[in-house]
């Protein structure tokens, strides 16, 4: 599922016209990515947590010359399913 059949679904789903149902996901990404970006985590009770976690600095190899690279400390967002989300992808 894309973005569009996805807005699709949300304007069906709660009887919504397109134009309000891609308002609302923009706004919902955009919480989510404040949130992230402020170092707090989202839990969406019965879906999952999308939280930060951080990566370490390290040594990696270039693969064309077998040089040694520095590769910085980051952050990456991360999700972990909820109970219910697992479920219903298992039944």
């Amino acid at each position: 599922m894309n973005k569009s059949e996805l807005i699709d679904a949300i304007a069906k789903g709660a009887d919504l016209p397109k134009t309000k149902a891609q308002e609302a996901l923009e706004a919902l990404t955009a919480a989510i990515r404040t949130t992230l970006a402020s170092g707090e985590d989202v839990r969406l009770v019965g879906f999952g947590t999308f939280s930060v976690s951080s990566r370490a600095a390290t040594t990696g190899r270039n693969p064309r010359t077998g040089e040694a690279i520095k590769i910085p400390a980051s952050k990456r967002p991360t999700f972990k399913a909820g109970k219910e989300l697992k479920e219903a992808v298992n039944k």
